[in-house]
């Protein structure tokens, strides 16, 4: 017989602040709940036991409580947000048929004691789940603890705990007794640490026998001192540590055996909370049980048949009442076909005639993208302005933007849909038109109607992007790649004079030995694993040991050639163009990502990493052009603060950075030092992204008193954005979530977190993301009326590139000037082009674009 025993206020501790808060659309957090049943699902599998016991705290006072009123004082309440989740966990699990023992006067260690010490009685093994040391204590021929740590889970058998500590696994308590345990407010005896606190057990065992020849242990005298002066603190802290095994609990081992599962009450459960990948990883959403809300519009197919898709079918369509759109679904090969006329029948075809057709009529799909590629790739432009395809993908995305992945049968789950995986291969499109229901409501009743309209709008442009694809000068990559090859042996070489010999220079560990260990520069902390050498650590000597200046060196043209020039020849097509894929529904604030590769990272921080657009070229007979918002997000919070400063100094075309320096530091415009603009513009951008003023002091290398003072006279000099700042945190507390000026939603959970380092987080979240979030929404808008203009006005210009606020355009050089009047015209009046004339009111200060031309993206850049 086989027990694992669960201490379940130490793994559900490890889960809650393990994973980033996740909440279900009622507002319950559920991410201790995720990564608890996580924990345990891995764990079972690994141990297979016979039998399984949870073991929690309880609120009420222990026995050691009432006799050390000073024991665990220093603990913290549990936080709210778990606190809500604790009583989930604990149904779960008697929902899945596993003991969840409690009892009052002890703690959950006892009884994981108590269950330890039944197994080796019964002669059965015992594994104990846990995350505090304290149990290891229990070690013994019948007893293993798989310690769960952040990295991995360490079995401690009585071999492993001998060889790492020195001594018997019991003797942990005897340990703690001389030493203390300041989570546990165990005092141990003053003044000895874990060093002689350790050589003492090894030698002596127990604290009883320690005491006992004391006089002739060969003690220093002030170890003498300290241990004569403490008897009494350890002996009372040895009590404390003890894990006591007679707890009043069942230790019949058998009757831990799981129980059969309630699969409809855990279902419901599971439903309630929104957490679909539980239910499948249980195995409740497949093998013939279906996801089925209660709910009266829940009509369920029965059964599914499958059949071609021919002209006559797709003629039928067409004569069908507006608004019946078909739905499909498309692997990039064969199409699948649900029409609301026939829900019993599946149609499928892979013929490109009705492939073109279907992707050029009116549907509802999810993933639209891949379906305008495939026009796109058979010389049909799909129509931007009224695209063709309602996506539910991107309906899902503007709902909640803060999940990793979109799949239709989890999306059933949050929004109660009918979701059938007996249907199989079609199990998706069969839920499809319900779930779009379900999540255009929602979309409605949140405002974002017409947001999601541009949205489908941007896809179309998008597809286009991706298609046409930018030019690559190959030859000159290759070039550079030498170039930067032969650098990184140079800077090698050197790294290796000055230190004396050979190592790996990519390795952090041995990096940090030779650097900290071996040639004593200063450094930060030492950890477990060694001395830090990250970027932050190195910057601060840059200038002061060459050494440490050929490392920056090594690692930036390491970066360059094995991520800009290795990653960039890899993804080159076979028409020497790079077809990046744009996410639309990737980030958070709504801004469009690239990879494959990622073209919004390609460096401009240095010169040398500039040359990287120097091989981003047009192709014969075009050149590029470039358009750039000029500080679009400090344009924006001065628009939407309604700061009269930060307007006026906007608005009378000063240097937004002089004009903050000026009065952040009080002085004249014409007497602000480059230093001082260079401080006012951290302060700027520091101010939009919610930073503080040790993160501000550390960019600017000032004091924390003095980067506070540059925060608190900005502030002063700029009333209207503290105040905007303020107040949009505190409708964030209200309302679960931060909007932008189109009315994208972004929850914020991390507000309602006890945790003040998770708070902070929030805080920042919710000040930047109307500013990033409205300037995302902007360039997105400016794409669409670029894209379509030039369709109409230069149908042979193609917008092939966006990276960040920065739009490119690929023209004929004999139509440039054309293509660059309307580049600019549509960057610059989309607020007008895309808000009626009461919001626009809103935007006293305009944005503004420069664009400029070269056969390259260097040259166009400027």
């Amino acid at each position: 017989m086989k027990l694992l025993a669960i201490d379940g206020n130490s793994i559900l501790n490890r889960a809650f602040y393990g994973i980033r808060p996740l909440s279900n659309t009622k507002g319950v957090f559920t991410h201790a709940i995720f990564g608890f049943m996580n924990i345990y699902l891995k764990n079972y599998s690994e141990v297979q036991p016979d039998a399984v016991a949870v073991a929690f705290d309880l609120r009420q006072p222990t026995f050691r409580h009432k006799a050390v009123d000073t024991y665990k004082a220093n603990r913290k309440g549990m936080p709210e947000e778990l606190v809500m989740q604790l009583p989930y966990v604990k149904q779960l699990l008697t929902l899945l048929g596993i003991r969840v023992v409690t009892c009052e006067g002890y703690e959950a260690d006892d009884i994981l004691g108590t269950l330890a010490a039944s197994c080796s009685a019964q002669n059965a093994e015992c594994v104990i789940l846990t995350g505090d040391r304290d149990s290891l204590q229990l070690v013994n021929d019948h007893v293993i603890v798989r310690l769960a740590t952040n990295k991995e889970t360490i079995p401690y058998t009585p071999d492993r705990f001998r060889e790492e500590y020195g001594f018997e696994p019991l003797s942990l308590i005897d340990l703690k007794a001389l030493m203390g345990d300041s989570s546990d407010n165990i005092s141990g005896v003053a003044g000895i640490g874990q060093k002689t606190a350790s050589k003492l057990i090894q030698e002596w065992a127990t604290v009883e026998n320690l005491y006992a020849h004391l006089d002739e242990a060969g003690l220093t005298k002030s170890v003498y001192g300290k241990l004569e002066k403490g008897m009494d603190a350890a002996k009372q802290s040895k009590w404390l540590a003890t894990i006591v095994t007679d707890v009043p609990i069942e230790t019949d081992i058998t009757q831990y055996q799981p129980q059969p599962m309630q699969n409809e009450e855990v279902r419901k459960l599971l439903l309630e909370l929104e957490m679909a990948k539980l239910l499948d990883k249980l195995k409740l959403s497949g093998d013939g049980t279906e996801i089925l809300p209660e709910t009266s519009d829940a009509h369920p197919v029965q059964s599914l048949t499958e059949q071609p898709l021919t002209e006559e079918i797709m003629w039928q369509w067409d004569g069908a009442l507006p608004g019946t759109f078909p739905a499909c679904l498309f692997d990039g090969k064969l199409l699948r076909v649900i029409h609301p006329d026939t829900p019993g029948v599946v149609y499928l075809t892979e013929d490109e005639a009705l492939l073109k057709r279907m992707f050029q009529r009116n549907r509802l799909t999810f993933g639209a993208k891949p379906q305008y590629r495939y026009l796109l790739s058979k010389d049909i432009v799909p129509d931007s302005e009224l695209p063709t395809a309602v996506d539910g993908e991107i309906a899902a995305y503007l709902l909640n933007p803060t999940t990793t992945s979109y799949e239709i049968e989890r999306l059933c789950v949050t929004y109660h849909v009918p979701y059938q995986k007996s249907l199989g291969e079609n199990a998706d499109l069969a839920a499809l038109l319900e779930l779009y229901l379900a999540m255009g409501r929602m979309v409605d009743e949140q405002g974002m109607k017409e947001l999601l309209e541009y949205e489908h709008q941007l896809t179309v442009v998008l597809a286009a992007m991706e298609h046409t694809g930018v030019a690559i000068d190959q030859e000159g990559v290759r070039k550079f790649g030498v170039y930067l090859s032969e650098q990184i042996e140079e800077m090698q070489q050197m790294i290796y004079d000055e230190s004396g010999h050979e190592f790996n220079i990519g390795s952090p560990k041995q990096l940090g030995d030779v650097l900290f260990g071996e040639m004593q520069l200063p450094h930060g902390k030492k950890t477990k694993t060694g001395y830090s050498t990250n970027a932050d650590i190195l910057e601060k000597l840059r200038g002061q040991y060459a050494i440490v200046d050929y490392v920056l060196k090594w690692r930036q043209y390491s970066k360059l050639k094995s991520t800009y020039v290795d990653g960039l020849l890899k993804t080159v097509g076979e028409d020497g163009r790079i077809h990046t894929i744009f996410k639309q529904t990737e980030t958070r604030t709504g801004r469009i990502s690239s990879t494959e590769p990622n073209l919004q990272n390609i460096p401009v921080r240095t010169e040398l990493g500039r040359n990287m657009r120097k091989f981003f070229v047009a192709r014969d007979g075009h050149v590029l052009l470039d358009a750039d918002y000029s500080q679009i997000e400090l344009r924006l919070l001065a628009n939407l603060s309604g700061d009269k400063q930060m307007q006026e100094a906007f608005l009378s075309g000063a240097d937004i950075h002089a004009a903050t320096a000026a009065q952040v530091f009080g002085m004249p415009p014409e007497m602000v030092t480059p230093s001082m603009r260079s401080a006012a513009k951290a302060v700027n951008f520091g101010i939009l992204y919610g930073m503080g003023a040790f993160s501000l002091s550390q960019d600017i290398h000032v004091s924390v008193q003095e980067a506070n003072r540059y925060i608190q006279n900005y502030m002063a000099q700029f009333p209207s954005v503290g105040s905007f700042m303020e107040k949009t945190v505190e409708q964030a507390k209200i309302n679960g979530y931060v909007t932008t000026y189109f009315n994208r939603r972004r929850p914020v959970p991390e507000l309602l977190a006890s945790n003040k380092m998770v708070q902070a987080s929030g805080k920042r979240i919710a000040m930047n993301t109307p500013i990033q979030g409205t300037a995302a929404d902007i360039i997105k808008l400016a794409m669409i009326h670029v894209y379509q203009r030039l369709q109409k006005v230069v149908p042979d210009a193609r917008l092939i590139l966006q990276v960040h606020d920065e739009l490119i355009v690929e023209v004929p050089q004999i139509h440039a000037m054309q293509a660059a009047k309307v580049l600019g015209e549509e960057m610059q009046n989309v607020i007008r082009n895309s808000l009626s004339e009461e919001k626009q009111n809103q935007f006293q200060v305009p944005l503004t674009a420069d664009v400029s031309m070269g056969e390259s993206w260097y040259e166009a850049k400027g």
